[in-house]
């Protein structure tokens, strides 16, 4: 397996020092989607996997801290095998200490998944498959796990920000960024369209489906500020630059605010569906 590109390298040194934040942003929010609303975006993927009394095996690709896994694991059917895998081991030592000792962990990368052929049912993946690198091997590895006939499920990232917050934070988050933010690339651009996933599944999969997902929420500016601390790119910006951007950010969506001083903003999510072929 080649070493980790410097986007992993970043990656695990973040989840290292800020475990738990995939969780911490998503967990507690309501997630809309055209045709139902669900207690969480991980509830939208984790309604997907049938609640049958029969041998069914999960994989959860990018597991992160187990949040995605426990919520099956809350299910208590029977015959239910849930595997995951992380590149962090800081995440994966929370999950061991939160799941059940039944749930098979292991930390690795999605071009090289430690999983036999053709034994997994259902592969999900919260908010990870758009971070990795070489994603074509990623979903050659993805139907090679899957049956015949398996489902996969996705939740990765369609818009940053929701509404006029998203247009305010780039308007001044770009010239500082340009300035300060060295460059880094974070997967594939193809996995944040529509067409972008067509074409990389159009091989092994079929029936593949989209439904944007909106996870609103009102935060005070201070709030929403403390939010987007843990993002990637805010993360990789000197204290110099933070705070040049904290107070462009605050002065800038202070308008923004209702009577109540929230702000009408949350995340913009897509759920991708398909069959393996």
């Amino acid at each position: 397996m080649p070493p980790l590109t410097a986007a992993e390298t970043y990656l695990q040194d973040f989840h290292q020092r800020q475990v738990g934040v995939t969780s911490a942003a998503f967990a507690h929010l309501p997630a809309h989607a055209a045709s139902a609303t669900y207690a969480s975006s991980y509830a939208a993927l984790t309604s997907l996997v049938p609640g049958v009394n029969a041998p069914l095996s999960v994989l959860d690709l990018g597991c992160g801290d187990g949040y995605l896994l426990g919520l099956l694991a809350a299910r208590q059917q029977a015959q239910l095998q849930l595997l995951g895998v992380d590149m962090s081991e800081a995440e994966l030592a929370v999950a061991r200490a939160a799941l059940p000792a039944s749930v098979w962990l292991q930390q690795g990368r999605g071009q090289a998944l430690d999983v036999p052929d053709a034994s997994i049912d259902c592969l999900v993946s919260h908010m990870a498959l758009m971070l990795m690198d070489d994603i074509e091997q990623v979903v050659r590895e993805m139907r090679r796990v899957l049956r015949p006939g398996g489902q996969f499920a996705a939740i990765v990232g369609r818009t940053f920000l929701l509404g006029e917050v998203n247009d305010v934070f780039m308007r001044v988050f770009k010239p500082i960024a340009s300035d300060a933010l060295p460059p880094l690339r974070f997967g594939d651009r193809r996995t944040g369209s529509e067409a972008g996933w067509r074409e990389l599944l159009d091989a092994g999969f079929a029936d593949v489906e989209f439904d944007d997902i909106d996870v609103p929420w009102t935060p005070t500016p201070t709030e929403l500020w403390t939010a987007l601390l843990d993002t990637y790119d805010i993360d990789r910006l000197d204290d110099i630059a933070r705070q040049r951007l904290r107070s462009a950010f605050l002065d800038a969506v202070a308008p923004l605010q209702a009577v109540d001083g929230l702000i009408a903003t949350g995340w913009g999510l897509r759920l991708v569906r398909a069959r393996a072929a």
